[in-house]
């Protein structure tokens, strides 16, 4: 694992990963000419741009240089309460072409080599209806093929959508408006695209995300068909990875035994937040609506029966204070739960008023405290590079290195 010397700090590649995905970065045009026709680098932010290290470490790439214009000029939230707090989206990292090569530098320092994905057609791909790959799934490195959003978050819709969350604050727009919501991707689209990133872009492994529903059954009538239509056309056996869900938790916890006899390898009730004030205001309908015992009841189930590591939940790495933080990791570890994490991406949409991220020593002390709980329980995160945002499998390798 790499070591950097970053504002004159000492920092490694999981924590440099945390910054530049916070901070987001300031991608050079002559970057963009040297590798958007054979990489997967591209000015369309709906591709999902990301970098390696020159460890291996994957990292996001939100291109600081025109991503407020694309945010104003597409979201149908408030866009002023963005504007408001827009002079906190700068960043001193930057990716520039020296010797003939991409390098990521912090102010005029330079950092170290980058390499991008190899370019595949993936993005401009239809499925058979002719519904678009870009827009409804995104590639992560060279192992993911995820859906972040396969049908619309009720919660959302009805006031409380989650406050970092980018699609959630669109939903809630679109039904104060009175328009109506996206149907659901259908099952066979979704079994094509996956089949698509296995077979011809070689990912192993997927991710699939929908938005909280009111309807338990309804919720898991859709995931069924999803599983069920990528078993026949890509066959379980032949996706080498992870299968990982991000579900709404279910009273009738049947349900998620369903979904494990179906192909999912693990389950995903996520809390974001542990602190319960802090979450009341950032993720009301987590609390309001399927509250916390919900959740911690299914994960609780999921690893008492399938085992450690089966179940996990996702928080949102840079919203809450580190004591919190850290009394919600341990609280899940102890029970056989992985804590994910996530890195807040502040330039999405500003949690209490605020779009300004940790500093360096706040993102080492998590990753030193979520390797210890790893490594404490044997708790092993999905395997393969890791993906673009979330840092568990960056922790597992900075445990075990």
């Amino acid at each position: 694992m790499n070591q950097y010397e970053v504002n004159k700090e000492i920092i490694d590649s999981v924590d440099l990963k945390c910054l530049v995905v916070s901070k987001g970065c300031k991608v050079g045009r002559d970057v963009y000419k040297q590798y958007s026709k054979t990489t997967r680098l591209s000015t369309n932010p709906l591709m999902c741009n990301c970098f390696f290290l020159s460890d291996g470490t994957l990292v996001q790439l939100t291109d600081m240089s025109f991503h407020l214009k694309y945010l104003t000029g597409i979201l149908s939230w408030d866009n002023l309460k963005l504007l408001k707090v827009a002079s906190e989206l700068t960043t001193p990292f930057a990716l520039k072409m020296q010797d003939g090569e991409a390098a990521l530098f912090y102010e005029d320092q330079w950092i170290d080599q980058v390499t991008f994905p190899a370019q595949n057609h993936f993005y401009y791909k239809k499925t058979s209806t002719g519904l678009p790959f870009i827009g409804n799934a995104v590639l992560q490195g060279t192992d993911w093929v995820a859906f972040p959003c396969l049908w619309p978050c009720e919660h959302a819709a009805s006031g409380s959508a989650c406050q970092f969350c980018f699609s959630g604050g669109d939903y809630e727009q679109l039904a104060k408006k009175g328009k109506p919501l996206p149907g659901p991707v259908p099952a066979t689209d979704v079994a094509e695209i996956v089949d698509y990133a296995i077979n011809a872009c070689n990912c192993n492994s997927i991710q699939l995300t929908g938005g909280s529903t009111f309807d338990e059954y309804k919720e898991a009538e859709l995931i069924d068909g999803y599983l069920k239509a990528i078993d026949e056309k890509v066959g379980r056996e032949n996706i080498k990875g992870d299968i990982l869900l991000y579900i709404t938790p279910p009273e009738d916890l049947s349900i998620l035994d369903g979904y494990m006899a179906l192909g999912a390898d693990r389950i995903a009730c996520s809390l974001e937040v542990w602190n319960q004030d802090l979450a009341k205001e950032v993720t009301p309908g987590k609390i309001n609506i399927t509250t916390r015992e919900r959740h911690l009841r299914a994960l609780e189930y999921v690893a008492g029966k399938y085992g450690k590591g089966k179940a996990f939940s996702n928080f949102i790495v840079g919203v809450e204070p580190m004591d919190s933080l850290i009394e919600g990791a341990a609280y899940l570890a102890k029970r056989g739960i992985i804590p994910t994490a996530s890195v807040w991406m502040p330039m999405g949409r500003p949690v209490q008023g605020n779009m300004k991220p940790p500093d360096a020593k706040y993102y080492e002390e998590v990753k030193q405290r979520f390797a210890a709980l790893y490594k404490e329980y044997g708790l092993e995160p999905s395997k393969c590079c890791g993906l673009n945002v979330c840092i568990e499998r960056d922790i597992w390798n900075y445990a075990t290195k």
